[in-house]
């Protein structure tokens, strides 16, 4: 099968990082986990044999773009908990997965797209 992974390159004095996508959606998961009022991020039917078949993050609840620049956006598909302001929350995992991306990786987040696909009440 082929290797469809994208990775974030920077270049240093001494050689070369390369952080995987894998590495960047563990990281967003978390931030988004770490967000008050977010149940958790959408799954779609199906999802683990789409991982096993070699596509990543499918119908796991984001999706990463690297860009040529490195640059990296994310579409993040949540769940908030009832009573919560949607707005603020979605705010929130914006800040959060930025903040995060940004300081773990040192890339440029150009874009978190917050989609609330639902609410629940806990």
């Amino acid at each position: 099968m082929a290797d469809n992974k994208q990775y974030v390159t920077q270049v240093q004095d001494n050689g070369t990082v390369m952080i995987s996508e894998d590495v960047i959606a563990t990281i967003v998961c978390n931030a988004v986990a770490d967000v008050e009022g977010v149940i958790g991020l959408t799954t779609k039917p199906g999802a683990d044999i789409v991982d096993k078949i070699g596509i990543k993050n499918w119908g796991k609840g984001m999706k990463i773009v690297i860009d040529e620049d490195n640059g990296v956006s994310v579409d993040c598909n949540v769940i908030v908990a009832y009573g919560q302001s949607v707005v603020a929350v979605a705010q929130s995992v914006q800040s959060a997965v930025t903040s995060a991306l940004e300081s773990a990786t040192g890339v440029k987040v150009k874009a978190v797209n917050v989609n609330v696909c639902g609410i629940v009440r806990q």
